[in-house]
């Protein structure tokens, strides 16, 4: 649906976008993925002309994007805009007659999400009278409710509580049901690795990895495994296998070095140490992406 060639952004003496190339497969979602400052908003902007490209070439639908396809695409920018005095029905309506919605059909729409996403009851207070997540709700009704093909999702979940997270990615997971494509930039890796099948990781303004997240995974699967164990003045330090790991509150990832085995390893460890949980487990994308940027840093 989306096709980006060798897209270069400048600002002044910053370059902001590096010579980006990517596509983006119908009916899915798809990472635009990066640490803070990555270019990732910018390169979404140029995207959707709000700034212009220095270079390079976006293609829609097989033909050169216009203003004629942007009524195709829905956006969710990462910097809400909201008109913080005006009425919540009175904004959503607003923003669907910039789509060519009409009145009837907007009010109509805007009622059935705000009872999807319940906040049908705050349909006549102001923006400001909202909460920061019922405020955000309302921006992402108003990237949504001219049907878009195309929905351009920039961190979609800053700042909703894990309620309303899992409210909106079951709504990012309906509209792929229903055929729409989705790009979504966002640094929370968790999320990205449950939702996106393709992804594209920036850091810099330059492409870091790109691929199938499945493909990326197998790429670096390693040799993984999650353990649980009592402490008892053992320091994983000690083990020369261990290549890596990184410790959380109630186990700790661990990378063993490619000649190692798994259960050979476990059985040296239960000669030292108390363990309640060993699995061998792929690495996730936080991981991934920590390592590729700190390289890429690095480099």
């Amino acid at each position: 649906m989306l096709v980006v060639k060798n897209l270069v952004k400048r600002f002044n003496s910053t370059l902001a976008v590096d010579n980006l190339s990517f596509s983006v497969d119908p009916g899915k979602i798809f990472g635009l993925l990066g640490p803070n400052g990555a270019g990732k908003t910018t390169t979404l902007r140029t995207i959707l002309n709000i700034i212009k490209p220095s270079s390079g070439e976006i293609i829609f639908n097989q033909k050169p994007i216009t203003y004629d396809y942007y009524n195709l695409i829905g956006y969710l920018p990462e910097e809400r805009g909201l008109y913080k005095r005006s009425k919540v029905i009175d904004v959503l309506k607003y923003f669907a007659a910039l789509k060519n919605v009409n009145k009837k059909d907007a009010v109509q729409l805007a009622d059935i999400w705000l009872k999807k996403l319940n906040i049908l009851n705050y349909r006549e207070k102001k923006i400001d009278q909202l909460s920061k997540g019922n405020q955000q709700k309302v921006q992402l009704i108003a990237a949504i409710i001219h049907n878009p093909l195309l929905l351009i999702l920039d961190e979609p979940f800053t700042g909703f509580d894990p309620i309303n997270q899992q409210e909106v990615k079951n709504l990012i997971l309906s509209f792929l049901s229903e055929g729409k494509t989705i790009i979504l930039s966002t640094h929370q890796m968790d999320l990205a690795e449950k939702l996106c099948e393709e992804i594209l990781l920036i850091n810099d303004g330059k492409e870091v990895c790109a691929g199938k997240l499945s493909n990326i995974k197998k790429r670096f699967s390693g040799n993984n495994i999650r353990l649980g164990f009592k402490e008892n003045g053992i320091s994983l330090k000690e083990f020369p296998e261990i290549v890596k790991f990184d410790t959380y509150s109630n186990y700790t990832d661990i990378q063993l070095r490619d000649d190692i085995i798994p259960s050979h390893f476990l059985k040296k460890l239960i000669e030292k140490i108390e363990v309640h949980h060993f699995s061998v487990i792929e690495p996730t994308l936080n991981r991934i992406f920590i390592d590729l940027i700190k390289d890429d840093i690095h480099k």
